[in-house]
This record gives C-alpha cells, structure tokens and sequence, in this order.
C-alpha cells in the first residue's frame, strides 16, 4: 500500500489543484494532508476531496507536520511531497519506478532551475558538495522535500528528525549511516503557488548550522579531527616561532595546543554518541 503525505501551511491555492490531480495519478493510494496551523480553507479542500486531514492546533513546523503524517500513514511505502505545487503528481510514478528496484529512499534530485533562487541554489550546491565529502557518496539534492521511502526504515528515526525545515537532511543522513540504499532520480520541479514560508535572514541562519549537524549526524570525527589538527598545527607553528624569537614556550602555545587535545576527545565522544543513537536492538 502507498501513502502520501502532505505538509501543507495556508497551501489552500495549490491543493484545489494538486490533489485532484494526485488523486488521478494515484487512485488507490491512501493521501494525508497534515494541515500545520493553516488559516486558510485547506481542511474543506481536503474534505471535497475526500483526503484525509491530520490538523495541528498551531503551527509546529514543516519537520512536525512529516513525523505526524508517517506516524499516520498506514502504507509500507510513503512518498512526501510538497503541498504548494511544486511537485507534479506525475512524478510520483517515477520515483515508485525507481524505488522498486530495491532501494530504501528515492529522493526527488532538482536541477540549477529547480531552486529557489540564486542564493539558495548556492546554498543547496554547498550542502550537496559537503555532505558528499563526508559520506563517500554523490549526494545531488540534500534539501529536496519529495521522496519516497520505506515507512519502517523511516520511523525508524523519527526521534532524531527536526521540528524545522531541515528534515530532509537529517533524514537523508540518517539513511546512509544506517547503511540503507539511497537513490536520486532527476525531476523538474515547477514554481510554487503564492509565497514560501522560509525567511532568508532567520533561516539562512539557521541553515548554517547543518553544514554542522551534516558532519555530526554521519561522522563527528570527520569534523573534530582536521579542527584538532588546525589548532595543534597553529601551536607547533606558534611554539616554534617564540622559541627562535623569544626563546620560551608561551601561553598561547599551551592554549593552542591544549585546544587540540581537548577538540580529539570531545570528537571520540561524540563518534560514541551518535554510534548509540544509530544502534539499533535486533
């Protein structure tokens, strides 16, 4: 059985549209709008077409309105979409094509002209560069919200994914420690239907911080070891510059040095952290 979820906040002028014509691209699929504290009419929409509606009192935020709608959805595979028109309903079919090909995820991967935006294409290019670094593998679309995977694996980290926007990175990452087989399948993707929801300066911010949560998410040691490196570099550099000059070992020296030690150990605990968090009792 296949589910759809649907996040959808004040996405009523897109779902008059995009959910009969879901509906016909997908008869017998089970379609769950999780309204996040819209204002607008989308629970009526929902009702005209007979789409079930999960709607949360206020607004908890687009990773919320997700673990909500797996939560509720009863098929073993579950394709998440956005609510706003972006995403043809048509497109569905091919990632379902793809994923039955063994694969655990299928991520829905955009182009340059998919974005929205310069700086955050810019942005996306960043994350996609970087997480292919840490994970070995070609990451083409870290951010993109239409996926489709295997509902038990996906539960299975429920408990770590954000409240925020950032949970298709945490998901994706999640995936590949776990070891579970990911796949991108190139989609055009169409301009969104009234206004996003994301404000650049408070979450572009925010979005700095999984370049972070990227690296700590799949290896904590990959990031704490070349740091380490970095300041225990900058106090040989330093020692041996105030021993020519001065003839001493300076405090700074010790500082830099001692950074180095403490940022390797604070990098193995970590490593042993998010071991436990992946660990999983068979």
């Amino acid at each position: 059985m296949l589910s759809i979820v649907l996040p959808a906040k004040n996405e009523a002028a897109a779902l008059v549209e995009l959910l009969p014509r879901l509906r016909e691209a997908q008869p017998e699929a089970e379609i769950i709008v999780v309204d996040d504290g819209s204002s607008d009419q989308t629970p009526e929409i929902c009702r005209q077409n007979a789409v079930v509606c999960l709607s949360q009192p206020y607004s908890m935020g687009n990773g919320a309105a997700i673990k909500r709608g797996a939560r509720a959805a009863g098929g073993d595979t579950i394709v998440f979409m956005d609510a706003d028109g972006q995403h043809d309903p048509v497109l569905v079919g091919k990632l379902l094509a793809r994923f039955d090909e063994g694969y655990d995820m299928v991520v829905g991967a955009r182009d340059w002209s998919g974005q929205a935006g310069v700086s955050r294409g810019l942005a996306n290019g960043l994350y996609n560069w970087l997480a292919t670094r840490i994970t070995g593998f070609a990451v083409k679309d870290l951010t993109s919200g239409f996926r489709a995977v295997r509902a038990d694996k996906f539960r299975e980290f429920l408990h770590l994914l954000p409240n925020g926007f950032s949970y298709p990175t945490t998901c994706t990452m999640a995936f590949f420690r776990s070891a579970y087989a990911v796949a991108y399948e190139p989609i055009p993707v169409a301009r969104r239907v009234g206004k996003s929801h994301i404000r650049p300066v408070r979450d572009g911010l925010r979005f700095l911080l999984i370049i972070f949560k990227i690296a700590t998410l799949y290896s904590p040691l990959k990031l704490f070891v070349p740091t380490s490196a970095m300041f225990f570099i900058l106090g040989l550099v330093y020692y041996g510059y105030t021993f020519v000059v001065h003839g001493r070992f300076t405090n700074m020296s010790a500082l830099l040095l001692s950074a180095a030690v403490i940022t390797f150990l604070i990098g193995l605990i970590s490593e042993q952290i998010t071991s436990l968090t992946y660990r999983r009792d068979i």
